[in-house]
């Protein structure tokens, strides 16, 4: 270690030396330190840590040769993250087990466009793992679906129905978020961060906006922060409600996905007409929210909590209570307990195999810190057990939009951000998982920004979850995942 970097508030920073990066790497491959993210930019390459309720640490690694000792040499999580910081910024990972392009798939006018740009040598073979066996077939599906999903291709290597292994290829969608929020104005980034992820926009744009919050020192107004809570678990409801009627759907089970979609549809125009928006995009800004909770939507919001409560048991009861549904998804597609702490998996995934992190209790905000809730957590790792999650968590949104709709203070919803410099962090709880934000603002522009799906750890899990089932499975446990292509490929 060589000392204290610039703060990147509200987590402490340490510039390091190469010997200091390696004893943090040390530490990853020992389960010490969470890698929370890896990134990069010229000359510079940063790593987020973090050890158990809140403790956390940016490390600054200068690297003016654009080489730095690779993490994923030691620690297998990092090994996707390092392609990408490859493919955008040109710095290389020293010792990296691999080396193949992650985002760039010969298609942009340049090759790494965010360090010394040059131009591009057009696309290349792509070798996928070597797998050998006897009576070994391979079943490439994709980049291409039938239904309406983002571009993805998985790579399947099978005896029979059987899968032997799975390799997923992304980078499809890439649409250079970083590169488009360099010099940008706070709006317009704010803007940008709430399409990273449709189905995420609250939960990019709280953890941008108060990644702003924490580099220029200054709050949202308390509010505002209640309101944040309420868009953040009405955005989560959502998707619960969706994806636990889409997973029985590919249980052959349609009948609980149209009662959910009834429920899904609900909220979503409740908050077309409370919020003006059915996804609440641009409802999160810097500074606060930008449009208030009058007593009528309130009583709508009010009147959606109710009617969730109504419907809802009775789906859970028929889906805990049909054979056939249990058939497909106990005891499919697990993911060990020791995978998920490994790659630091959030959200459902890792909290259906035992992990009970959950950033909303563990790096508390507001209003979440004068909140009690329970974190949903199950053991068996399976299909089951990330519906079961997911079930719980419906509940426990609809008590904390109770709570919020209870006891929110008035007053104003926004403030205007003052003009400065500095930099700032942020990690909040999407339905997904962890949503890490981190930004260096540049007299009132944003100068380099990062953001940090949740899917970079647990797209990876898909493929160890799918091994050992048969083919026929993977529409199930990859449903049960619903991991982002955007969130990774921006």
């Amino acid at each position: 270690m060589t000392g204290l970097a610039d703060a990147h508030p509200p987590w402490s920073a340490i510039l390091v030396d190469e010997p200091g990066w390696r004893a943090a790497m040390e530490a990853l491959a020992a389960g010490e330190l969470t890698l929370v993210s890896l990134w990069g930019e010229p000359g510079m390459v940063h790593m987020a840590l973090s050890r158990a309720h809140g403790e956390s640490v940016i490390l600054d690694l200068p690297c003016p040769e654009g080489r730095y000792p690779s993490v994923g040499a030691a620690h297998a999580p990092a090994i996707r993250l390092e392609r990408a910081l490859f493919d955008l910024h040109g710095l290389v990972a020293d010792g990296a087990v691999d080396t193949r392009p992650w985002l760039d798939h010969g298609q942009w006018e340049v090759r790494h466009p965010l360090g010394a740009a040059a131009p591009s040598t057009g696309p290349a073979p792509y070798a996928f793992l070597p797998v050998e066996g006897e009576s070994l077939h391979q079943i490439p599906v994709g980049p291409v679906h039938a239904g309406i999903i983002e571009p993805g291709h998985f790579r399947f290597t099978a005896n029979g129905e059987t899968v032997a292994r799975l390799e997923a290829r992304l980078g499809y969608a890439h649409r250079g978020v970083d590169g488009l929020m360099a010099g940008a104005a706070l709006d317009r980034a704010a803007q940008l961060a709430a399409r990273v992820c449709g189905d995420s926009t609250v939960a990019y744009s709280l953890a941008f906006a108060r990644a702003v919050e924490a580099a220029l020192g200054f709050e949202a107004p308390p509010r505002a922060a209640w309101l944040r809570a309420l868009l953040a678990e009405m955005e989560r409801l959502a998707n619960h409600l969706g994806d636990i009627g889409a997973i029985c759907n590919d249980a052959a089970f349609s009948l609980m996905l149209a009662h959910c979609g009834v429920l899904r549809e609900q909220v979503l125009r409740t908050a077309k007409v409370v919020f003006g928006h059915r996804l609440m995009m641009d409802c999160v800004v810097p500074g606060g929210v930008s449009v208030d909770l009058d007593v009528t939507g309130e009583a709508l919001v009010r009147d959606l909590v109710r009617t969730i409560r109504e419907r809802f048991p009775t789906l859970v009861e028929l889906y805990d209570e049909t054979a056939a549904l249990q058939d497909r998804t106990v005891s499919t597609g697990i993911v060990p307990r020791e995978l998920v702490q490994r790659f630091a998996a959030g959200g459902y995934v890792g909290r259906a195999s035992g992990r009970t992190f959950d950033a909303r209790r563990d790096f508390p905000y507001a209003p979440y810190d004068r909140f009690t809730f329970k974190v949903a957590v199950r053991e068996e790792g399976d299909v089951n057990a990330r519906v079961w999650v997911r079930i719980d968590e419906v509940d426990e949104s609809l008590s904390l939009i109770e709570q919020i709709l209870g006891e929110s203070p008035t007053g104003p919803v926004h403030v205007n951000p003052p003009s400065g410099s500095g930099e700032g962090t942020a990690l909040v709880e999407g339905f997904r998982g962890d949503i890490l934000a981190w930004v260096r603002i540049l007299k009132g522009r944003i100068e380099r920004a990062h953001l940090r799906d949740p899917s970079w750890f647990q797209w990876p899990l898909i493929e160890a979850c799918i091994e050992g089932n048969i083919v026929a499975d993977f529409p199930l446990c990859n449903k049960s995942f619903n991991c982002a292509y955007a969130g990774c490929d921006l």
